[in-house]
């Protein structure tokens, strides 16, 4: 009973999450903000490392100043880092810790390029496409290939020889 009350509780939260990426999908940045910001307060540094991943992931998303896009997805990979595939497991059985990886350092390599630092933008695009064969061949896969390729053109970094 104590177990099934947990994971509703974790589903719970997963689902306010949900509910602030479709407010910022939707166009309120600041309001997802401050719901992302409360749901942290809620999680804790020390809490659940899926919902501190993804909370980080797409609060860094919300976020004007690259620096603190930057700590964002930092928090999400270090998150991701403590992560396992039987936690993820429990909130989706298709999932896999090893596919956040080309998505994390992606976006960790952009922010980088943001604040006018290409070498550490060109270390995070060389770990993500190293990560890659993670992803399946769909949209989501396709997409953040799509996005390394765009991202290492713009940085002079060769894709084809990794």
């Amino acid at each position: 009973m104590t177990e099934q009350q947990e994971q509703t509780a974790e589903d719970a939260m997963m689902t306010r999450i949900g509910q602030a990426v479709m407010l910022h999908h939707g166009g309120d940045r600041e309001e997802a903000q401050g719901r992302f910001l409360g749901l942290w307060g809620e999680i804790g540094e020390d809490g659940d490392p899926l919902h501190r991943c993804t909370l980080a992931h797409y609060m860094a998303d919300t976020q004007e100043d690259p620096s603190a896009e930057l700590a964002w997805d930092l928090r999400a990979l270090s998150a991701a880092d403590e992560l396992t595939d039987a936690r993820l497991h429990e909130h989706h059985r298709s999932l896999a810790v090893r596919g956040f990886y080309p998505s994390l350092h992606l976006n960790l390599a952009a922010d980088y390029l943001k604040l006018g630092r290409p070498e550490a933008a060109r270390s995070h695009l060389r770990r993500a496409r190293g990560a890659v064969g993670a992803l399946e061949d769909d949209g989501y896969g396709d997409g953040i290939k799509a996005a390394i390729a765009r991202l290492e053109r713009e940085v002079g970094e060769g894709g084809e020889e990794e």
